[in-house]
């Protein structure tokens, strides 16, 4: 296989991808994600709807793809943002046909570090992922979009959402097994103490909540954009605050461990998909 540079990613396309799946692994992402006993339509078979965040998993094989063409480590990059674009509901089993681009590498300078832009399509969902390179940065390409950095939102609601001690291990079933999640060594040779929970379930977790401080059902998320700001440790407690919908049912958000913000600049919109 050839090995690429970061200058030689962007453009780049990853191939198709198939994912298949059963109503099992629909109800398994949705309590992995905090659905309670009492979210019948989450978790129970006869009215399942699947949880359109479940889509953001399925793309994570073009992020494993990228990484595979030698440009960089995988193991020192870090997901730093996430976007999803829902089309039409995902079905609660089946197949989807996935394809996967480099939509672009930033150069944020000298010594600092890289961003690789990787954007995932179907019929059902677009996904974005912004992967972090530290100590990447300085080998000639655009320095790329900055991250606005306006007053924070005038959040209305919160609620809390509390992890459990197998949270990470449970999570991990849905299809994310990178050892960071489940084994202390590794977690401790990227500087943790302990196993850390994944992004993605904070982030589902989060928009879940937000669904319900907003009034709308979790299932009818449209889009979805959040910057992953910092780890959450199994068993903590995310206590996540919410904006009032505005008149196109998109909502801010973030999330929180204490003071820490752990998911930053979010944005979800509810509605039937068009």
């Amino acid at each position: 296989m050839t090995t690429l540079t970061l200058a030689e990613l962007a453009g780049q396309s990853l191939g198709e991808s198939t994912v298949g799946y059963r109503d099992t692994d629909t109800m398994l992402y949705a309590i992995a994600v905090g659905a309670a006993p009492d979210d019948l339509d989450l978790v129970y078979e006869l009215d399942l709807r699947a949880l359109p965040t479940m889509a953001c998993g399925f793309g994570l094989w073009a992020v494993e793809a990228t990484g595979r063409l030698g440009a960089y480590d995988p193991h020192r990059s870090l997901h730093a943002a996430q976007r999803l674009v829902v089309h039409q509901p995902l079905p609660t089993a089946g197949e989807i046909v996935m394809s996967g681009r480099v939509e672009a590498a930033w150069d944020k300078g000298e010594g600092k570090a890289s961003v690789v832009e990787i954007e995932v399509t179907s019929d059902y969902f677009t996904a974005g992922y912004s992967i972090f390179l530290p100590g990447t940065g300085g080998w000639g390409g655009e320095r790329g979009p900055s991250s606005p950095r306006g007053e924070a939102p005038a959040y209305s609601s919160s609620g809390e959402v509390e992890t459990t001690a197998s949270q990470a291990v449970l999570y991990r079933l849905t299809g994310d097994r990178h050892p960071i999640h489940v084994d202390p060594e590794v977690a401790r040779a990227n500087g943790f103490d302990r196993p850390i929970l994944h992004g993605l379930c904070t982030l589902g977790a989060a928009a879940r909540e937000t669904a319900v401080l907003s009034g709308a059902h979790p299932a009818d998320l449209t889009s979805l954009e959040a910057r992953l700001a910092a780890p959450v440790l199994p068993g903590d407690t995310v206590r996540v605050e919410a904006t009032e919908a505005d008149s196109a049912r998109k909502v801010s958000f973030g999330a929180f461990v204490e003071d820490r913000a752990v998911i930053s600049a979010g944005t979800a919109t509810f509605g039937a998909v068009k």
